[in-house]
């Protein structure tokens, strides 16, 4: 690839706010993003947030974290203690903060998807997604209460009137539900799932050196 064209490289990563897995991708991408543009330093990145529910029924007042865990995968005390450790482990070593304890609660996500929908039109996608991640995994908020929302969102840049009002939106809401079930019909069923070029996925929080070889490979592939 020629050093004076401009490389474009779309990846679309399919995730959730309450995932702890996708915001540690996230950060292992970026990495993998870094050691890429170190020899081809005309790459641009064209970074999506698309949207997953990996709890569409939760109720408003949400749910114990570890109650949920226990009945979604079965898991015990010990387990579900020992799995959390290690993820806040890996998560600080990329710089997240874990501030999750047996106390903690897991919310609907889906008001927060319409926002990240709203503010991908608006170039504020990355900077909202990165705020949700802290205020759910850091500062320990909850992500489906409006006024939580607002707050978050205004604090990037959205203003509050454009916040109530993509929070109020049916229309968006129809929307929304229509882009959750086009991944999933596409076969996404768990996240963090990586979308290079809308044609080749990577599913998991992969290490940055298999992402940086995808990378690099599609790349070549475009020579």
């Amino acid at each position: 690839m020629s050093g004076a064209t401009t490389a474009v490289l779309r990846i679309d990563m399919v995730s959730d706010i309450v995932c702890p897995w996708c915001i540690i991708g996230y950060r292992k991408l970026v990495k993998a993003i870094e050691e890429v543009q170190k020899t081809q330093p005309e790459l641009e990145i064209d970074l999506h947030f698309q949207p997953f529910e990996l709890n569409p029924q939760m109720p408003p007042e949400g749910q114990n974290v570890n109650e949920h865990i226990a009945e979604k995968y079965g898991a015990d005390e010990r387990t579900i203690a020992d799995n959390r450790s290690r993820m806040k482990a890996v998560a600080l070593e990329l710089g997240v903060v874990f501030n999750s304890s047996d106390q903690s609660r897991i919310y609907n996500t889906f008001n927060a998807h319409k926002l990240l929908h709203e503010a991908a039109a608006i170039g504020l996608q990355l900077p909202l997604k990165l705020a949700l991640f802290d205020a759910y995994f850091t500062q320990r908020l909850d992500i489906s209460d409006p006024d939580v929302l607002l707050n978050i969102a205004t604090d990037i840049g959205m203003t509050e009137d454009r916040v109530r009002a993509v929070l109020a939106d049916d229309s968006l809401s129809a929307t929304l539900r229509g882009e959750l079930q086009k991944f999933i019909k596409a076969g996404v069923s768990s996240v963090p799932t990586f979308i290079f070029n809308q044609r080749y996925s990577v599913n998991g929080a992969q290490e940055p050196a298999v992402l940086q070889q995808v990378m690099e490979e599609l790349l070549q592939s475009t020579d």
